[in-house]
């Protein structure tokens, strides 16, 4: 590994911070992982419900760039790149907070279209080994949006971004109207006669994998996650985080993630999907490379 990069991914849900750079294992490159923080700013929480980011949130996230910015520095990365996604793309004084964190800190933080947040996160797909020829489709799930993108002979052929999320349910802000936009998409977008492997990315996919005891590279099955669904819907959030060790952020979206992923699979016709924890973060630090190397 050459050189080293860091990652700022703004959430809806938490900031997290990737320390990384490309490493090969067998001549196959992949993102290798130095150093991961995670902080649960909870930006969505204010701005799906008031549109705005409150004047205690923004010295949080001062705080949480401040923190980011040291660690990249001892870690001595040589690119950083800062970027926010649904709930900044949302937030109606998002451009003066921003403005704000770029005074204090001297980070610029990109707010990126559902569209750019994709194109990172899906880049990041041609390190799997998927085979050039084969349909597959990748969902997305975030507590702003989720992206739901079809890829067929290694091109992407529908993409969508939708205005789901986990904290957008938790807040009671998504309607009727909004997963029959889904259903409607997949009914025009996906070739129901033509199977695709479905992938799944985002911070709650990766913990159902975990908390289902699943193997790697092994898939998730819808008739699991029903299950867990039931059983998690079935507690408050304290008796969550003390049954299955879940942090209060990862307690209350969890449920809503997997209505989410139960959904799309349902109207998909799909029985598995498959896990590949990846996620923007990874996307941002493929892309810093590749274009280091053009």
């Amino acid at each position: 590994m050459e050189k080293k990069y860091a990652a700022i991914d703004i959430g809806s849900n938490a900031a997290r911070l990737l320390i990384g750079g490309i490493a090969s294992d067998d001549g196959h490159p992949f993102v290798k992982k130095i150093s991961y923080t995670r902080l649960p700013l909870r930006l969505g929480d204010e701005v799906f419900e008031s549109g705005r980011i409150s004047p205690t949130k923004e010295t949080a996230f001062i705080k949480t760039i401040s923190a980011f910015k040291l660690i990249s520095e001892i870690f001595q990365v040589s690119q950083l790149r800062a970027c926010a996604t649904s709930a900044m793309r949302d937030a109606e004084n998002g451009e003066s907070v921003l403005a704000s964190i770029h005074e204090a800190t001297g980070i610029n933080i990109e707010i990126i279209s559902g569209d750019e947040e994709a194109r990172l996160i899906f880049g990041t797909f041609d390190l799997l080994d998927i085979a050039s020829g084969k349909s597959y489709l990748v969902i997305d799930v975030g507590g702003g949006s989720t992206e739901i993108n079809v890829f067929e002979h290694g091109e992407r052929v529908a993409a969508r971004s939708f205005d789901i999320g986990t904290l957008r349910i938790l807040k009671g802000k998504v309607t009727k109207k909004d997963w029959q936009a889904v259903k409607d998409w997949i009914a025009e977008n996906v070739e129901q006669n033509d199977p695709h492997t479905v992938y799944a990315t985002g911070g709650n996919i990766n913990k159902i994998h975990k908390l289902l005891g699943i193997k790697e590279k092994s898939p998730v099955r819808l008739a699991e996650m029903k299950q867990l669904h039931k059983d998690l819907a079935a507690l408050n959030v304290v008796q969550r985080m003390d049954l299955y060790q879940l942090k209060p952020d990862r307690a209350d979206v969890i449920v809503p993630a997997l209505e989410i992923f139960t959904f799309c699979m349902k109207e998909l016709k799909c029985r598995e999907l498959y896990v590949p924890k990846i996620g923007l973060s990874d996307g941002m630090i493929y892309d810093m490379d590749r274009k280091g190397r053009r």
